[in-house]
């Protein structure tokens, strides 16, 4: 779990409360980030196994896609595995691996923002991203893997 993250915030949050502002802390999705040499690997919200045991009824798929349209030099692969929940489509959990400058933490925060908000994974399509080729698509990969899991889950 990430710990410095969680801390800074409870800590402005009880700085609020002693100066007399009500604030309560609205917890942590165990959002992670790591940079292995010239990966980075994310994860934020639950694991398929954590979905279960939180009486989720999980679906989890991974989509593989590039960070930015593929004719412009020096697109990636990201692989994106989003679970969520078959029944309501919520979305529960998100792990990304991509190579360094992919932007895949920042596209983790799509997802943290998206599950601190109770979004559903079909309500990712209509987030407004930003686009152009040399960084992204009309489509963001986080939307490309959110369809994705929609279609699949559709399957079923």
């Amino acid at each position: 779990m990430p710990l410095g993250t969680t801390a800074h915030k409870q800590g402005r949050i009880a700085g609020f409360n002693i100066a007399g502002i009500q604030r309560a802390f609205k917890g942590s999705l165990g959002t992670q980030v790591l940079k292995a040499f010239d990966l980075v690997v994310v994860r934020t919200g639950l694991l398929t196994s954590e979905a279960i045991q939180a009486g989720f009824n999980p679906f989890t798929v991974t989509t593989d896609v590039d960070d930015h349209k593929a004719y412009f030099p020096g697109a990636q692969e990201i692989k994106i595995r989003i679970t969520g929940d078959q029944k309501s489509g919520r979305l529960l959990g998100v792990q990304l691996i991509g190579h360094y400058g992919s932007e895949v933490a920042k596209r983790s925060d799509i997802f943290a923002t998206a599950i601190f908000n109770d979004m559903t994974v079909a309500e990712i399509s209509d987030l407004d991203l930003s686009y152009s080729p040399p960084v992204g698509s009309p489509w963001d990969a986080v939307q490309i893997a959110a369809q994705n899991w929609e279609q699949q889950n559709a399957k079923r």
